[in-house]
């Protein structure tokens, strides 16, 4: 007995490529969400998100430099805050804002959530609890 050929007829039931679905610029493409993710300030800065959707360009570095040292954010030294405000400035805040998961104010510098913030935050939210328990805890905490 033959085995019919799965492919025998598909081609009168596929859709014409101009009716095939195709993604909303809208929507973030799975590689940059996980991206977004990848690195462990990134994802501090989107759980900070979760619990505000604004925040300070210092205030930001202040609670990373506490959660990076283990200190309450009145233990933060200059250095450890100038330290990691910097490193925000200069490349952590620009990628996610290339991303558009997050906006940057220049004059402001205030951070607030992107147009693509809600895909990783959905995305953080399936994987976060497992991944980092303790990092969305400390940086969703109010000190």
């Amino acid at each position: 007995m033959d085995n019919p050929d799965p492919n025998d007829g598909a081609a009168s039931d596929a859709l014409p490529a101009e009716d095939a679905l195709a993604l909303s610029p809208d929507v973030l493409e799975l590689d940059p969400v996980y991206e977004a993710l990848g690195h462990p300030r990134w994802r501090y800065l989107c759980y900070t998100l979760l619990e505000d959707d604004e925040w300070s360009l210092t205030d930001l570095a202040t609670k990373v430099a506490a959660w990076e040292h283990g200190v309450s954010a009145a233990d933060v030294t200059d250095c450890q805050r100038e330290r990691v405000y910097v490193s925000l400035y200069h490349a952590h805040v620009p990628k996610l804002v290339d991303e558009g998961v997050i906006t940057f104010d220049e004059t402001t510098e205030r951070i607030t959530a992107g147009e693509h913030a809600e895909q990783v935050l959905a995305a953080l939210r399936g994987m976060g609890a497992s991944l980092d328990s303790d990092q969305e805890a400390h940086a969703r905490a109010d000190e």
